[in-house]
């Protein structure tokens, strides 16, 4: 089987799901602050980056000493993303208001791995080392897998800056915008000013009719 660089990118792009991850990425970030979410989807995308190149190099050689197939560690991140879905659905919004959150540990776990990075990515990759067999197939997988954590980079920080966009329009929403106000506020200041001017104006007029 020969292992092709579009081949690589195409099924790491949808096992990784960028676009379906981005729900649970604007749930699990909704309580950091815009800095702290631009870091965290920076940070989720190094970690599944070096998760899935780690499993890439070594994975056949750890799970063969720790004696752990293949499907098994398939059923076993199935369950872990399970349980951080259970928890998703079940959080309760003021405890989690009242508890901190550490974007760190929020961007490596579950938005790094598994939810990135998850099985399905791992496997895909423990499978095309395996599958190839020359330095150029090795190289293509390396590209394709750097490329598709580029893309799944990008896909999340243009999710932060729609996000920050929404707020700002919402903000100007109750607040007014500045460039607004001070498009108004000239507005009447000039008409108040041509209102002054006609008035003396008038006042001139009535003073030159008037007989001497």
């Amino acid at each position: 089987m020969t292992v092709t660089f579009g081949a690589v990118f195409v099924t790491m792009l949808v096992i990784m799901d960028p676009i379906g991850n981005v729900p649970i990425f604007l749930s699990v970030t909704r309580r950091l602050s815009p800095k702290q979410r631009s870091r965290s989807a920076l940070l989720a995308v190094v970690t599944a980056a070096l998760v899935i190149a780690g499993f890439a190099v070594g994975g056949r050689q750890v799970l063969g000493f720790l004696d752990v197939s293949v499907p098994a560690l398939q059923g076993a991140g199935g369950l872990l993303l399970l349980l951080v879905a259970l928890q998703l659905l079940t959080s309760d919004d003021d405890d989690a208001e009242a508890s901190p959150i550490d974007h760190v540990a929020v961007a490596m776990v579950p938005l790094g791995t598994p939810l990135l990075a998850g099985p399905g990515a791992i496997v895909a990759a423990i499978v095309f080392v395996q599958n190839s067999s020359t330095a150029r197939e090795r190289w293509s997988i390396a590209g394709a897998l750097a490329v598709g954590a580029d893309v799944v980079g990008g896909a999340l920080a243009a999710v932060v800056a729609l996000d920050l966009r929404r707020r700002d329009l919402a903000l100007a929403r109750h607040t007014g915008d500045g460039r607004a106000w001070v498009a108004v506020g000239r507005a009447l200041l000039g008409g108040l000013a041509r209102d002054r001017r006609r008035e003396l104006a008038g006042r001139h007029l009535q003073v030159v009719d008037e007989p001497a």
